[in-house]
């Protein structure tokens, strides 16, 4: 499996505030500095830093990262992109520059969320939507608008699954799954408490779990067999519709879609046709009733 060559100053951002001292020190010199860091040792940037070689090998097994010589790499490949700073909203902006925003927003939070993705664990994930008997999305507020899509997306193709907007309904439900349902969790945050506890009644119910959240470990996370993450780092604070967090959380629900799509081909495109023309069929006319004189 190719190693991954970017997203290294990404990660570095969502994670820095949840790292410990010395760490989030190291992170914040190399994003004040990433060229220069890229060609330090560990020892370096650690002198560099005012912290030591030791607090870079941990700062790597805390962002997740194989090790120093990974980090960058990945930072080596961020700095082919231009990258530049998120801006919020401001008052009495033209609608010109709104549409500017919004939209580099959009695309840098797609394009980080895709580089934040495992293949291993998207692999895996696949494998166990496809072997799940049903599958039960959730998810609280804008995190509960991917769990009803991607419940709408994979019930089009034969998958046995259910999105309750209700904790209370999705706790009575999924406490009778079995060890061949799926409890997918959504929560941008990663602290959501419903969603923490909807997989961990899940769990005593012996069925497989994935989480959907922001980057690096969390409540929902940690509880959670497979972990996909996107990226957060990009959600201003004015914008509490989690706009780009909710599109980076549809992002992923989409590629899952088409992977199983495309590991079940043609039954998908069979599955697809049958509720396109079970669509279709809600407006064609309907046929009189013969009267009883008739």
């Amino acid at each position: 499996m190719p190693q991954k060559v970017n997203a290294g100053l990404a990660i570095l951002e969502e994670m820095k505030d949840r790292l410990p001292r010395s760490e989030r020190k190291i992170a914040e010199y190399i994003l004040k500095n990433p060229k220069e860091s890229i060609n330090f040792t560990a020892v370096e940037l650690g002198k560099k830093s005012g912290t030591s070689s030791a607090a870079v090998i941990r700062l790597c097994k805390s962002i997740q990262v194989n090790s120093f010589q990974d980090l960058k790499l990945r930072i080596a490949g961020d700095l082919q992109h231009e990258r530049k700073d998120v801006r919020d909203i401001g008052p009495n902006e033209s609608f010109e520059t709104m549409v500017e925003k919004i939209t580099h927003q959009s695309i840098r939070s797609l394009r980080e969320t895709t580089n934040m993705l495992d293949m291993e664990q998207l692999s895996n994930a696949v494998k166990t939507i496809l072997q799940a008997d049903h599958i039960y999305f959730f998810g609280v507020g804008a995190s509960g608008i991917a769990a009803m899509d991607a419940q709408q997306k994979f019930m089009r193709i034969h998958k046995q699954c259910s999105f309750y907007p209700d904790a209370h309904l999705a706790a009575t439900a999924v406490a009778n799954a079995s060890k061949n349902d799926l409890i997918f969790g959504i929560s941008f945050s990663g602290e959501t408490h419903e969603v923490s506890k909807i997989l961990e009644i899940g769990m005593k119910a012996g069925a497989k779990t994935i989480s959907l959240t922001r980057y690096g470990n969390s409540l929902v996370a940690d509880l959670a067999e497979i972990n996909l993450f996107t990226a957060s780092s990009l959600e201003p604070a004015f914008r509490s519709g989690a706009t780009s967090s909710r599109l980076a959380q549809l992002h992923v629900i989409d590629i899952l879609f088409m992977c199983v799509a495309t590991s079940t081909f043609e039954q998908t495109i069979g599955y697809l046709d049958a509720t396109r023309m079970a669509i279709d069929d809600l407006y064609q006319k309907v046929p009189k009733r013969k009267s009883a004189n008739e």
